[in-house]
């Protein structure tokens, strides 16, 4: 199969560089379209009580969502300023859209104790549609803005929603221009020439057109959240140079032994090839366990990065093999070792050391990873607010400046309860019963709305159980709890109820696959086990700096107390598969080593230095690429960064160069073993297309 696909992107190698190329002009034309469609509204699960009490008060509310100005920074009560505010208030009241603005000067709460502040709430009205509502927040937000005080600020609602997609396009430009330059500058290194470097960043480009272009077609049919871009863009990129990277690799390995490019071309995908469509299969399969839960925002992700990774794999096998074909003939085979050199001799030296030492290696090891991963079993979760944006957006600069000058609690998002008809009045005053100052409203057709502001943040735990109190006392009544907290906690328990099933699909998808990789039932459940010890021990270190706080500063950001709830299911998902990826590497080399000598101790030492400098090179440039995206500053970004970016580095390093070599010499000869059905159906069906033995002709030295 394979080989009949590099015969089919190799014969006209022109026509799949052209296709490709508008494929690079539509993902970087109508595919960045999407920025324009990024959604903040993570939380919201279909079916759950919190989205059907938000849909409720959508249709029956004549009140719509809500934004905040704050004026600071000079006394307030300044006749001059006065004037500004009281004529901004009278025209923004104006704005078509706009259903109320309080008068600041005349509504208890609005101004702050020390006369240097004050809140200018604005409220749209119910129903707008979505082209609407952003002509009206942008006419309401500027002429706030307009106002003449050393500091006016405007977010809130939907318009935090606009802000942090304008943050994320931007991360992701600063993003692309430090990795890439970094990027190239490491393939020199690793190559020795600028066209062998170049050809990796193609294929990544591509990548991140496919990433822009799958965006904007989900974003047809579902919500996009704006965390997506800067996700679906780093793995894109990182995953794409580790296919050409290890693709490029074995080609000049098989430059060493043929004249003929097109043959060395055919030979690299028949035998790279399979472990890269063997790589994007694993971790498009590991993020299909995202496609479990009902959260439009995880189903979404899920299916934006599936896709980034079969272009990129595509574009591996397509796109490389017809680039090598046309400028592979310019590209130096490898070197050569010379007579008692041998090649890779430090990994293979890492190797023969974890083998021999394979108890004390996993004593030490094991341990280690262990105690790395002990902060996640207290790990929480939360929707988060403007503090998870970097100190210099407008959004974090309004909630920093009420929090400077009002009271704690002030602006905090309420928990919202339904009252529909037929509710009893003492239900009701139950509920008003459980927070002071609750605050109630009409709804047409007998309803009402329940407002009760929680002490503390909008979604801490004082606010979460606010939620379960209010729907123990509701009994029967028909009464729903929306809003931040209600969210929350509906995504949790969603959380709590679905995952079993997604790592039950997850883990059923990787071992059938590893099994039809390798012909072994011992080594999937080897390679899920030690990557479940890498994966842990980076997500507790992404909770012991963001959630409880330690070394945070270092990275521009502050301990919330809590995880973004977007970090630690995409970190998992991801992380997972990106493990399998490096496995594959090293697993292919083994196994090749293994048909050829039949020695299953020095197949282990031979895979390895075979692979470990692909693997460490791929795993630098995968880290270098995460890197770059924790430079913007957002922490829901800078979590999943950080915990990639270690998941990484710690899978490649200590588990595929110590835990591997140490658990494949303790297994021996039955790491490969399988009961006789499944060799025999693993012999039928299962992909093995080795590259041909053909005549082998010594290339000269300098071609």
């Amino acid at each position: 199969m394979l080989t009949a696909l590099a015969r089919t992107a190799t014969r006209r190698p022109l026509t799949v560089m052209l296709l490709w190329g508008l494929f690079l002009l539509l993902g970087f034309g109508l595919g960045t379209g999407v920025f324009a469609r990024l959604s903040d509204n993570v939380p919201e699960v279909p079916g759950t009580e919190s989205e059907s009490a938000a849909r409720y008060l959508e249709e029956l509310d004549p009140a719509g969502s809500s934004i905040t100005g704050v004026v600071a920074g000079t006394p307030v009560a300044d006749a001059g300023l006065r004037a500004e505010v009281e004529q901004a208030v009278a025209d923004v009241r104006k704005v078509a859209g706009v259903a109320a603005v309080p008068d600041p000067y005349a509504t208890p709460g609005m101004i702050s104790e020390d006369g240097r502040a004050l809140i200018v709430p604005v409220t749209l009205e119910g129903g707008l549609d979505d082209d609407a509502e952003e002509r009206t927040l942008d006419a309401a937000a500027e002429r706030i803005r307009e106002i003449d005080a050393p500091d006016v600020h405007v977010s809130g609602g939907p318009l935090l929603g606009l802000q942090m997609g304008e943050r994320a396009q931007q991360d992701v430009k600063n993003a692309e221009l430090i990795s890439l330059p970094v990027v190239l500058a490491l393939l020199l290194v690793v190559f020795g020439g600028l066209r062998s470097a170049l050809l990796p960043l193609v294929v990544a480009v591509s990548g991140i057109a496919g990433a822009f272009l799958a965006l904007f077609l989900f974003s047809e049919v579902t919500d996009i959240s704006v965390y997506a871009i800067q996700v679906t863009t780093m793995l894109g990129l990182g995953l794409a140079v580790d296919y050409a990277l290890l693709m490029l690799v074995r080609f000049r390995e098989e430059r060493r032994t043929t004249e003929d490019v097109l043959e060395a071309v055919h030979r690299t995908v028949a035998a790279a090839g399979r472990t890269v469509l063997f790589s994007g299969l694993t971790v498009a399969v590991s993020l299909t366990g995202l496609l479990v839960f009902p959260s439009v925002f995880l189903r979404s992700m899920g299916l934006a990065v599936a896709a980034v990774v079969v272009i990129d794999m595509l574009a591996a096998l397509t796109l490389l093999p017809a680039l090598l074909v046309r400028f592979g003939g310019r590209i130096p085979p490898a070197r050569t070792p010379g007579d008692g050199e041998e090649e890779g001799r430090f990994f293979a030296r890492v190797a023969r050391f974890a083998a021999r030492r394979k108890v004390a290696v996993l004593a030490v090891v094991v341990p280690v990873l262990l105690v790395l991963a002990l902060p996640v079993s207290g790990m929480s979760i939360a929707v988060g607010d403007a503090r998870q944006l970097p100190a210099d957006s407008e959004a974090r600069q309004l909630q920093d400046t009420v929090a400077a000058h009002f009271p704690p609690g002030t602006g905090v998002s309420p928990v919202v309860v339904v009252a529909r008809p037929g509710t009893d009045e003492a239900t009701a005053d139950r509920i008003r019963a459980l927070g002071p100052g609750a605050t109630t409203r009409e709804l047409p057709g007998g309803g009402a709305v329940i407002e009760i502001r929680p002490p503390g943040e909008a979604d801490g735990a004082e606010a979460t159980a606010l939620v379960e109190r209010v729907r123990e006392v509701r009994g029967d009544a028909p009464v729903e709890v929306t809003g931040t907290a209600a969210r929350l906690v509906d995504f949790r328990d969603m959380l709590a109820e679905r995952a079993p099933w997604a790592a039950l699909t997850v883990l059923a998808g990787i071992v059938v696959l590893l099994f039809a990789f390798t012909g072994s039932v011992l080594l999937p459940l080897r390679t899920v086990v030690t990557t479940l010890l890498s994966l842990a021990a980076a997500l507790g270190v992404v909770v012991w700096v963001f959630q409880d706080g330690h070394l945070a500063g270092l990275l521009g950001a502050q301990g919330l107390g809590a995880l973004s709830l977007t970090a630690p299911p995409l970190i998992v998902a991801i992380a997972f598969g990106l493990a399998m990826d490096y496995e594959l590497f090293i697993l292919a080399r083994m196994r090749e080593a293994r048909l050829r000598s039949g020695d299953d101790r020095e197949a282990v030492v031979t895979g390895l230095s075979r692979s470990g400098r692909v693997v460490t090179c791929a795993a630098l440039l995968l880290a270098v690429v995460f890197a770059a995206f924790m430079t913007g500053g957002f922490s829901p970004i800078l979590q999943i960064g950080l915990g990639l970016t270690l998941a990484v580095l710690i899978d490649a390093t200590v588990v595929r160069m110590l835990l591997v070599p140490a658990t494949m010499a303790l297994l021996g000869r039955h790491a490969w073993w399988a009961p006789r059905p499944l060799r025999r159906a693993h012999h039928r069906f299962g992909l093995r297309e080795e590259q041909p033995e053909l005549p082998r002709v010594k290339v000269p030295s300098g071609v």
